[in-house]
């Protein structure tokens, strides 16, 4: 995989984790086995690995989950 397609994957990794994370966390109405979320995460976390320049702040493997209940 060369540097266009990984931060490409990249970008697709992060959409849908974004989303998936919402549908755990926020709303309680997950949509995918918590094996297929790890996956995702995992195939974000090597590519971060691989290419770096990649990570970014807002980047799912940087910041911290879920927001505090109430």
């Amino acid at each position: 995989m060369d540097f266009q397609e990984a931060e490409n994957r990249v970008r697709e990794l992060r959409e849908q984790i974004d989303y998936h994370s919402r549908r755990y966390y926020d709303e309680d109405a997950p949509e995918i086995e918590d094996d297929e979320f790890d996956a995702l995460t995992r195939e974000l976390r090597e590519l971060e690995a691989a290419y770096p320049q990649l990570i970014t702040p807002d980047s799912y493997t940087q910041r911290i989950h879920g927001e505090v209940s109430s």
